[in-house]
């Protein structure tokens, strides 16, 4: 009797498990989903001792975030803790570890990552083919999904090593 009341216990539990709603890019601002993405990529990014205990993730162009990613001000990644910057028109971005590249300052995208070659910065984008011209990683929206691409060539030129847990939710990794 045991065995059958254990299996009947089993079959409950994973029902409850798959009766959860599953959550929607729609159901929430894409950019405030971004922003998620965003920190949980500086999250799984193995940074290099000699950054120090502030993480400066910089915006560079327009900001499309908005308040969205404010909440990301202050936030722990590890022993760090995020400072947040807006760099709109072409102000240096050496000092920065994360680089949003926003799609108004992709059509320097060349130029700019020459800028940040050999430096620790992880550089995002959002912008369809991002990656494969040197971006290390770039967001996108398919199905009401927002799911990400790597480039795992841009993230070791700039020092920098990405978590296998992350690389296994990328939905195409380039080497």
């Amino acid at each position: 009797m045991w065995p059958k009341t254990l299996g009947v216990w089993a079959l409950v539990w994973l029902g409850l498990l798959t009766c959860t709603l599953p959550a929607r890019a729609d159901e929430l601002p894409e950019y405030r989903l971004k922003a998620a993405f965003m920190y949980n990529f500086a999250l799984f990014t193995e940074w290099p001792t000699k950054i120090g205990r502030t993480l400066d993730v910089c915006i560079a162009g327009i900001d499309p975030f908005g308040k969205e990613i404010d909440a990301l001000q202050g936030k722990a990644v590890g022993e760090r803790s995020i400072n947040l910057q807006r760099k709109a028109g072409g102000e240096s971005l050496s000092g920065c570890h994360v680089v949003f590249i926003s799609q108004s300052a992709i059509g320097t995208l060349p130029r700019l990552l020459e800028s940040l070659r050999g430096r620790p910065i992880l550089t995002v984008a959002d912008t369809p083919g991002a990656a494969r011209q040197g971006v290390a990683l770039n967001m996108t929206v398919a199905q009401n999904k927002i799911t990400f691409e790597a480039n795992l060539t841009a993230a070791r030129n700039a020092g920098l090593d990405l978590s296998s847990k992350l690389l296994r939710l990328a939905t195409e990794v380039y080497q």
